[in-house]
């Protein structure tokens, strides 16, 4: 069944054509890196890698969690592996379930933080592509996964409840969006 929330299509896996199995998806993290005076994001532009299911698109920070490892300190690992920086504070603004959002229609489970106090210097690439510090303002602008645009106003929106979404992926696109706050 889907419903309208907000003026955006809510789904069910069953309503958008994707199977009822046992939910088992890769877990991992999203962090959106503030420069020191909040203006800036640091997103990662996806062009070192040809074959890359992400390439040309610019995206946050992350990746896989690692087994024995929490969501925390996955995402301190990461953005020390991805920018050469270190973390002092950041909060989970929400998490995501992208169901079908792999290259083989795996499912992904995100953990999405606002990263707003590090140290260290940021490099001007790393293995993915071109670290990028791009204006909040411009960053809907950028060529982003369709889905990122849903989300994004959350991660740097005023209300401090986490936001707890779910969008359902079919080859490689959106198949719908919707979210709850407690």
């Amino acid at each position: 069944m889907t419903s309208a929330r907000r003026g955006i299509s809510v789904a069910t896996a069953s309503s958008v054509g994707l199977r009822k199995m046992p939910f088992t998806p890769i877990l991992a993290t999203l962090g959106y890196v503030l420069s020191p005076d909040s203006r800036r994001v640091l997103m990662v532009h996806r062009n070192a890698r040809p074959g890359d299911h992400h390439r040309g698109k610019y995206n946050g920070l992350g990746g896989k969690l690692e087994g024995g490892e929490d969501v925390a300190a996955g995402m301190r690992r990461e953005l020390a592996e991805e920018a050469g920086i270190e973390v002092l504070g950041m909060r989970l603004r929400g998490t995501i379930s992208w169901p079908g959002f792999g290259r083989g229609g795996e499912d992904w489970f995100g953990f999405v933080f606002l990263v707003d106090r590090w140290t260290g210097e940021p490099p001007r690439r790393n293995a993915e592509g071109t670290l990028e510090w791009v204006p909040r303002e411009r960053l809907l602008d950028l060529p982003l996964w369709e889905g990122d645009r849903h989300f994004l106003p959350l991660v740097f929106d005023d209300d401090p409840r986490p936001f707890h979404g779910v969008m359902p992926y079919r080859d490689g696109r959106m198949q719908a969006w919707g979210y709850s706050r407690p």
